[in-house]
């Protein structure tokens, strides 16, 4: 029998039957740090390059998986968009992009007495947390269109956090040539051609994951779960407007 160190309960194996709790915890050191750092590396890669593969070959099908269990290879949900968010920032400063800006006059909105917000430079600093804000805007309207298909609102929001993820890889891929062109094409239409595949995307996997419904059934409920969105996030940008004018 062992004790374990973390709770006391007495056991017998590998681990703690009772915490979890591993039975051999050998003094740190750099042998250790070099282990772990090298294992967390790995298994974060690995997860993160199975993630996005499966999310680009079977993207239904793969989500499908994870809401059934099947969770060992795949970032979790959340992850994968920080990961990914934190990343798209990074490029963003790095190669000079700002895709928030449609003109010189809409880079600057007068905010209350005097001062002055840049709103770009906002969106751009809280990029995870906007991406974040606006999935459950996403989820409504999943969750109203496909209410009556065995899943709750928490798994939609899995749902549309990977499709999350989906359209931050398909920005970061588009953002090297953004930075190649955007002194001689227009941003927007880089900007409509990048919001065409998210679309492609969004339909793609719904008929993935919501097979074995006719896919006609599929596509007309997801263009109006897209409308609500659109709908919501509409809302949402009006109305933080409005409290940051006040």
């Amino acid at each position: 029998m062992k004790i374990c160190k973390n709770c006391g309960h007495r056991f017998e194996g590998k681990f703690c039957n009772h915490c979890g709790q591993t039975a051999e915890t050998k003094r740190l050191n750099f042998h250790y740090l070099r282990h772990q750092l090298t294992h967390s590396l790995f298994h974060i890669n690995a997860g993160l390059f199975y993630t996005i593969k499966q999310l680009f070959l079977r993207p239904g099908d793969a989500i499908r998986d994870y809401l059934e269990g099947k969770r060992v290879n795949y970032v979790t949900p959340f992850s994968f968009v920080l990961i990914l968010t934190g990343f798209y920032i990074l490029l963003c400063h790095w190669l000079h992009i700002n895709l928030f800006s449609a003109s010189e006059e809409s880079l600057k909105s007068d905010i209350g007495s005097g001062k002055s917000l840049n709103l770009d430079e906002w969106f751009l600093s809280h990029f995870s947390w906007v991406t974040l804000a606006t999935i459950p805007l996403y989820t409504m309207g999943t969750w109203i269109c496909f209410h009556n298909k065995g899943y709750n609102f928490v798994e939609y929001l899995v749902l549309n956090t990977y499709k999350a993820g989906q359209r931050l890889i398909v920005q970061i891929v588009f953002l090297p040539f953004i930075f190649l062109v955007k002194h001689s094409l227009n941003i927007g239409t880089v900007m409509l051609i990048v919001y065409l595949i998210d679309l492609g995307l969004h339909f793609w996997t719904n008929l993935q994951f919501f097979k074995p419904m006719k896919p006609i059934n599929i596509i007309v409920r997801s263009i109006f779960s897209h409308l609500i969105m659109t709908i919501l996030v509409g809302l949402a940008v009006l109305i933080f407007i409005v409290v940051m004018s006040l």
